[in-house]
């Protein structure tokens, strides 16, 4: 989430939000005692009205790793520009050693994602995109490089607004 400009955070209150899980992770600690096991986890929340957030949490049990995420991601909720069910331009976006590709698709498409990513679009309220993962499929970073590309993303209310001209010289040139 660095370098991005027009961040808009949301405060959870008033919001129905969902959570899916996406992705467990069991982790081990080596003591002199033996190894003692633990869990780490990877939630998003979102309304599936254009806010989402991500949120990590570790415990020794999972439900309590799961709750802790889900508590963490409730504390970073953004607002992602949609448009017609779809996002408003094509975008990349990266996070370590992932890279996504994001691109608007006609309605009646779908979310053509896989894993981590399906998770994300579905959790703003995107229904029609066509999504490309290349490099690590970390499902951490694939998180973090899909938010990255939607808080990338700028509408055309924004952009006349940064512009300082009216909404129909941004479609009119």
């Amino acid at each position: 989430m660095s370098k991005v400009k027009n961040i808009q955070r949301v405060k959870p209150s008033g919001l129905e939000l969902t959570d899916r899980l996406v992705a467990i992770n069991r982790v081990t600690k080596v003591t002199k005692g033996g190894r003692t096991f633990g869990f780490t986890a990877i939630v998003v929340v979102g309304n599936e009205a254009g806010v989402a957030g991500y949120g990590t949490g570790k415990s020794k049990e999972v439900s309590e790793a799961i709750s802790k995420a889900v508590e963490d991601a409730k504390k970073n909720l953004v607002r992602v520009p949609i448009y017609k069910g779809t996002i408003p331009h094509e975008q990349n976006g990266k996070f370590g050693g992932s890279r996504i590709f994001l691109r608007p698709a006609a309605n009646g498409t779908g979310v053509i994602a896989g894993g981590a990513m399906r998770a994300v679009l579905e959790s703003c309220g995107v229904h029609d995109v066509l999504a490309k993962s290349k490099g690590s499929s970390n499902p951490h970073n694939v998180v973090k490089a899909t938010f990255d590309a939607l808080l990338n993303l700028r509408d055309a209310r924004s952009i006349a607004k940064t512009r300082g001209i009216s909404m129909e010289k941004v479609f009119n040139g």
